[in-house]
């Protein structure tokens, strides 16, 4: 019996990889970004310490991906690329492999999305050849993205707590709300 297939490409019946929760706060002249660490296939949590966030371009950059892993993993080698072709000039990095992202006839299916900050930028960026840079400094991307998004802002806003610190309380909160979140952070600062 041939499965019929959904509008991502997968197969209806077939598990599907949910995980992720990266946020990015740019606060005080600091930036934060911070990833959970579950990987769930189906109904199981498969992995507890999953590293979603790197240092990159000679630890001056931060990336983050949602997705599926292995096509995030091979979009962060390209945008490596990309930064040292540019000499680590995080816009155009940026701008160049949405562009590449889009027009490739491979990287084109690739399912993931990346947040990629410096000290003085943050992005969004999508295969859909969007770079979206938020107004506030915050984003958040996976499936717990917009519960820490959410906190993220109100923290920001109405507390003095410190980038780093709201970080970690708005993960702490999409944790707690987000099945596909965990309470195992990777938390790096510029």
């Amino acid at each position: 019996m041939k499965q019929k297939s959904t509008q991502r490409g997968r197969a209806r019946g077939s598990e599907q990889i949910r995980s992720t929760t990266v946020l990015c706060v740019r606060k005080d002249g600091k930036v934060v970004m911070a990833g959970d660490g579950q990987v769930t296939l189906g109904e199981h949590v498969v992995k507890h310490t999953a590293k979603k966030i790197r240092r990159l371009y000679e630890d001056k950059i931060l990336a983050g991906f949602a997705g599926s892993t292995a096509d995030a993993l091979s979009l962060f080698g390209r945008f490596e690329g990309k930064l040292q072709e540019y000499h680590g000039n995080l816009p155009k990095a940026a701008v160049e492999l949405a562009k590449e992202w889009r027009m490739d006839r491979a990287l084109r299916h690739l399912d993931a999305l990346l947040v990629v900050a410096d000290g003085k930028a943050t992005f969004l960026i999508s295969g859909h050849g969007d770079i979206i840079e938020p107004d506030d400094g915050i984003t958040a991307i996976g499936s717990g993205g917009p519960f820490a998004l959410a906190a993220a802002r109100a923290l920001a806003k109405h507390s003095k707590l410190t980038a780093r610190e709201v970080a970690q309380e708005a993960m702490r909160i999409a944790s707690e709300i987000c099945i596909f979140t965990n309470g195992n952070f990777t938390v790096e600062e510029l």
